[in-house]
């Protein structure tokens, strides 16, 4: 906000000031001067402008997330070191970063289990992104090392739907009840292809803007928050229709 309020004032001073006052030199303290007495005169001014620059920044900003969507394609919907759950072979990937202790992202559970479930042709990639303290690092690692026993998505539909912070101690119990070797999964969860998918991860959602769990990415639509099945099914069915 800072940023925008100091080009908000720079860019409007041009238009405050007479050009013959500017050929003049006018002072810094008479432009300070004028500036002040011009916004407390008409401090519309400064709204306006702010809302200018706030749209133009937004505007930036889309254009910037659609250009690394694009260029990033392969790697956020192919990435052969994601999970991915439902048809592997679907016409639409949806993808998913989250967080096991994120309470909005085990709300948005039932909605990708119902898309899941009505949906034959969806694919589903998930991106573990743990941000919400170290039981959510020790859940995602765990999550990701539990696919050498062939048993990710049992163990991510149940720490989804759990009670209570993925922690250590609960994380391990779940686990045990799931029949995952837990000396193996130890040994796993330090495997190096752990280490980088998580990496990819934050570095993904930093290239993206993404500041927040769930988020979804549908074709070139970047989404945050708990979203709709009706809306996630309208963007799938939007992408079919442009593949025809």
């Amino acid at each position: 906000m800072k940023t925008i309020l100091t080009m908000a004032l720079a860019a409007w001073l041009v238009v405050l000031m007479p050009l013959q006052s500017l050929a003049q030199g006018v002072t810094e303290d008479r432009v300070r001067e004028l500036v002040r007495e011009t916004l407390l005169n008409d401090p519309q001014i400064l709204m306006d402008a702010i809302a200018v620059l706030e749209q133009r920044a937004a505007v930036a900003e889309q254009q910037s997330v659609a250009t690394v969507l694009q260029e990033q394609r392969d790697l956020i919907e192919r990435d052969p070191n994601a999970p991915v759950l439902a048809n592997p072979e679907g016409d639409v990937t949806v993808v998913e970063f989250f967080d096991y202790n994120c309470p909005f992202c085990r709300r948005a559970m039932p909605v990708v289990e119902e898309l899941i479930a009505t949906d034959a042709d969806v694919r589903v990639v998930y991106r573990e992104w743990p941000i919400l303290g170290e039981g959510s690092v020790f859940a995602a690692r765990a999550a990701l090392a539990s696919r050498e026993q062939g048993l990710y998505e049992e163990f991510h539909w149940a720490m989804m739907g759990m009670n209570g912070r993925a922690e250590e101690q609960t994380v391990l119990a779940i686990a045990a009840d799931l029949g995952i070797d837990i000396d193996q999964l130890w040994t796993d969860m330090e495997a190096p292809a752990v280490d980088e998918h998580i990496e990819t991860s934050i570095r993904l959602a930093e290239m993206l803007g993404i500041t927040g769990t769930p988020t979804f990415i549908i074709g070139q639509e970047l989404i945050p928050g708990i979203v709709p099945l009706e809306v996630m099914e309208d963007v799938i069915e939007t992408l079919r229709l442009a593949a025809q």
